[in-house]
Order: structure tokens, then sequence, then C-alpha cells
């Protein structure tokens, strides 16, 4: 493999999740993982669901420790439940060949998480989108503003409950 070479994606098990659940819970407490899921259609990305007040902590020590070397934020992605957001980050260890996937749920409408920025630049335009569609604040984005749509736009058209300003929403 060459320097500029990427491992391939490597799956995990049930014992490499539980591992790094532990890890987890030992370095921030017992309740940093509110749930780890282990889908079987796609073990090469578990999803752990952390409280969105330690998001940036726990991304931070998945970024710096030498076993996981989070070092890509790969993907963003938003989600409308109905009774609250989701926002699942996909993390990547260029190093490792893992993937992650962390969740963090906040309240609809207008909820907000930390933003991740500081971490991986290429966070700003991931977040911003989110904003622009779903109305997904995040704290201490340091340009928080619609990238889609105009800025005049009423509303967030990925909201379950949007409707068009146009069709008398």
């Amino acid at each position: 493999m060459n320097a500029r070479s990427v491992p391939p994606i490597r799956p995990y098990d049930t014992a490499s999740l539980s591992e790094l659940v532990d890890r987890l819970q030992d370095a921030f407490g017992a309740g940093v993982v509110e749930e780890a899921t282990l889908p079987p259609h796609q073990p090469e990305l578990p999803v752990l669901t952390v409280p969105r007040e330690r998001l940036v902590d726990v991304v931070r020590w998945l970024k710096e420790a030498p076993d996981y070397g989070m070092d890509f934020l790969n993907d963003l992605h938003a989600v409308d439940r109905k009774t609250h957001l989701e926002v699942l980050y996909v993390l990547q260890s260029h190093r490792t060949g893992r993937m992650l996937g962390l969740r963090v749920k906040t309240d609809r409408p207008g909820g907000s998480v930390p933003s991740l920025v500081p971490l991986y630049p290429t966070a700003d335009w991931h977040e911003r989108e989110a904003y622009d569609l779903f109305g997904i604040r995040f704290e201490g984005h340091p340009n928080l503003r619609r990238i889609l749509l105009p800025d005049d736009w009423v509303g967030h058209p990925m909201l379950k409950d949007y409707a068009p300003y146009d069709e008398g929403g």
C-alpha cells in the first residue's frame, strides 16, 4: 500500500463494538452511549447514539484516540422522526479503515446540536445544509446561513409538516 492508499472499509463485530462502547464509558461515564446498533446488513457502519451535550467530547476522543483515529467526517444526515430530529454523523478513519455512525437527537422544531466545524472543517457545508432543509441550529457554527435555498425562503422543506408558503403553509 502506498502513502496515498486508503485501507478497505473494515466491518465491526459484536466484540469490537462492545469494546468501543466500554472505552467510551470508561472515558465519559455510563450514560455516554444511549444505544449501540450493529446493523446485520451493514456491519461496516455501527451507530452509537450519544447525548448532544457530549457530542463534541466523544467526537474529539474518537478523532484523537490512536486505536480509532476518526480523521474524516464522511457525511452528515438529518432525519425528521416527527417527535424529534436526529443528526447522523458518519466518521471514518483513513488509517484503520473503520467507519462509525454517531447519532444525536434534538427537539423539533428548531432543535440544536453543537457544531463540529472546529474538529472537521468539512462540517461547515454539511451543517449548513441540515440547517437549511431541517432548521437544525448548530451552536458555534461560524457562518450558519442557508446554502441551498434563497435567504427569504419560508420554512424548512424536509420537515414532515412543511407546507410550501405558496400553498397556504
